[in-house]
């Protein structure tokens, strides 16, 4: 591993109450239940070992009160950035899962199998979340320094939307990662290449990348 190789970790908040009970969040601004506090707590008393340099949430309530226990241990402020939102949900933001697949089960199953649909029809598609994700992701690597690690906390959905462009690899193959569970997260490395940026140390993980030497 190179020892100026910048680390990116992305972690999803905590659970909430709409988590629980299926609803689509989107934007709407949805606090983090006790168990979301506790995964938050839990969550930072491991990141703290990767000793970031710097934290930057996504501005939603569940995100940054994820992002606090980890800033509080490592003694760092909690930068927030509104382009790592979750996406717009349009009508569908409030509404049951189950509920959907009964109203707009076209649209919906559509969206799950990674068509490019907005959600509620005025939502963001995929490739929009992805690119502004990225772009704030950029915005914060410029910020960090050589063989340090940045920590972004942002949501379930933008998450795995900015893998494409973060890994420069068509969408196709990203809709095949499962959803990430509430406060995993996901770690990369740089590489320094131009086509493969970043390599994959971690995948929806709630636990620190190990070493491995080889494949056998």
């Amino acid at each position: 591993m190179r020892e100026d190789a910048r680390r990116l970790v992305i972690w999803r908040h905590g659970r909430t109450a709409w988590n629980l009970e299926h609803r689509f969040q989107g934007q709407t601004d949805v606090p983090l239940d006790e168990v979301g506090v506790a995964q938050a707590k839990a969550a930072a008393r491991m990141l703290m070992a990767l000793r970031p340099q710097i934290i930057v949430s996504s501005n939603l309530s569940r995100a940054r009160d994820t992002a606090a226990p980890l800033a509080a241990a490592c003694g760092l402020e909690v930068f927030e950035d509104p382009r790592l939102q979750e996406t717009d949900g349009g009508s569908w933001e409030g509404r049951r899962r189950e509920d959907l697949l009964v109203s707009d089960a076209d649209n919906y199953l559509a969206w799950l199998a990674g068509e490019r649909i907005r959600p509620g029809g005025d939502g963001e598609d995929r490739h929009v979340v992805g690119a502004r994700v990225l772009a704030a992701i950029t915005d914060v690597l410029e910020r960090t320094s050589t063989g340090r690690t940045a920590v972004v906390v942002t949501h379930g959905g933008a998450a795995r939307a900015v893998l494409a462009p973060l890994l420069n690899r068509p969408f196709e193959d990203i809709r095949f990662l499962g959803v990430m569970r509430n406060a995993a997260w996901s770690a990369f490395l740089e590489t320094g290449e131009a086509d493969t940026p970043w390599q994959v140390l971690e995948y929806n993980a709630r636990s620190l990348p190990e070493p491995a030497a080889a494949d056998d």
